[in-house]
C-alpha cells in the first residue's frame, strides 16, 4: 500500500473514533507517527475550515454554543464550539485552560466573521460570561468622517437565552430565559432554524456527544486522558471538518418526488452542503489534497532614513 492512501485511511479511522493502537496494529508504525499525522491533518483541516468557512458569509439564524471539560494527566482544559443550528454546521472551536469570559469572547469572534448582519439568536447555557461577550462582539463601527475612534453601534435584533440546568439529587429542573431579544421574533426564528419554538441546547450536545464519541479524550470517563493541550485543538477541526464536509446527516436530507406514482427520493446532504459552501460530498483525500492559496505577501515596513534612491525618484 502506498504512504498516501495509508495515511489517508488512518486519518479517516482517526477521524471516526477508531483507537490508535489499532490503527499501529493494523498498519504496524509507530505510536508517535500516527500522533504526527493528526497533528498534520488536523493543522491542515484548520486550514481548509478558516479558508472555506471562516471567508463565508451565512444568515445563521441560531447559533447554539457550549464548552466539553477535558481532562488531562494534569490538570483541565476547555474545548468550546458553536454551530448553526438549520444546516448543523460547526463554526470552529477554541481550547483555553479557563472557562472564562476571555474563552467566549475568542469563540464569538469565530462566529461574528461569518454572520450576516440579520435577526439572529442565540441559545447557551447559564454561564454569565456569555451575555457581555456577545454584546461587545456584534457591534458595528459608525463612520463620522471625524477623527478618532469611531462609536460602535450594536446590531439590530441580536437576542440571547440561556438554559440553566440544576440537579438536585435525582430531581432536575430546567430554566429557559429570554436574556435579550424580543419574544415574538426569538420564536420565528425557532420555527425558522429548527422547526420548533422551544428553546434548547440539543443540538450543540448532540454534536458533543459526537466529537466525545470520535475523540476519546473527550469522554467524561475514560483512561485516555489528554497528554498535552496543544494536540486537542488539530483533533477537533480534524473530526468537525470530517463532520461538515465528508458526512451526510440524516436530518439534513431532502425529500423529492419522483414520477406521478407519487416515490419519494431523499437526496442526503452534508452541513457544508446544506449552508451553500459546496455543490457535492467531499472525501476524506479531497479534503486532505486541497491546496490553500497562501496569504499575500505584505512587505515589511523600513525603519530609519529612506535610501536615495527615494529622494532622486521624488526630486525627478
Amino acid at each position: 500500500m502506498k504512504k498516501v492512501e495509508t495515511f489517508t485511511i488512518a486519518v479517516k479511522l482517526l477521524a471516526h473514533g477508531c483507537p490508535v493502537q489499532a490503527i499501529v496494529a493494523a498498519f504496524e508504525v509507530d505510536e508517535r507517527t500516527v500522533a504526527a499525522w493528526l497533528r498534520r491533518a488536523g493543522t491542515h483541516c484548520q486550514t481548509v475550515h478558516e479558508q472555506v468557512i471562516g471567508k463565508s458569509q451565512l444568515d445563521l439564524g441560531q447559533v447554539q454554543a457550549d464548552e466539553i471539560k477535558v481532562h488531562m494527566q494534569r490538570g483541565t482544559v476547555w474545548a468550546a464550539s458553536a454551530m448553526m443550528v438549520s444546516t448543523r454546521l460547526w463554526l470552529g472551536g477554541v481550547v483555553s485552560a479557563q472557562r472564562d469570559l476571555k474563552l467566549i469572547r475568542v469563540r464569538v469572534v469565530l462566529v461574528v466573521c461569518v454572520a450576516l448582519c440579520r435577526p439572529l439568536v442565540w441559545a447557551v447555557d447559564g454561564l454569565s460570561s456569555y451575555v457581555p461577550a456577545i454584546r461587545a462582539g456584534f457591534r458595528a463601527p459608525l463612520p463620522t468622517g471625524r477623527r478618532g475612534r469611531p462609536h460602535l453601534m450594536p446590531w439590530p435584533d441580536i437576542a440571547i437565552v440561556q438554559v440553566v440546568k440544576r440537579r438536585a439529587g435525582e430531581h432536575l429542573s430546567i430554566e429557559r430565559r429570554i436574556v435579550q431579544g424580543c419574544a415574538r421574533v426569538i420564536t420565528a426564528l425557532l420555527y425558522r432554524t429548527q422547526g420548533t419554538g422551544t428553546i434548547n441546547t440539543a443540538y450543540i450536545e448532540r454534536l458533543n456527544a459526537t466529537f466525545r464519541q470520535c475523540l476519546a479524550c473527550l469522554a467524561r470517563r475514560s483512561r485516555a486522558l489528554l497528554r498535552a493541550p496543544d494536540t486537542l485543538q488539530p483533533a477537533l477541526y480534524l473530526v468537525g471538518s470530517v463532520y461538515n464536509f465528508c458526512s451526510f446527516h440524516d436530518s439534513l436530507r431532502l425529500a423529492l418526488s419522483v414520477g406521478r406514482s407519487g416515490r419519494r427520493h431523499w437526496v442526503h446532504r452534508t452541513p457544508a452542503l446544506a449552508a451553500g459552501l459546496t455543490d457535492h460530498r467531499w472525501s476524506v483525500q479531497e479534503l486532505l489534497s486541497l491546496k490553500i492559496p497562501p496569504p499575500p505577501f505584505v512587505p515589511p515596513k523600513r525603519r530609519g532614513r529612506p535610501p536615495k534612491r527615494v529622494f532622486m525618484e521624488v526630486a525627478a
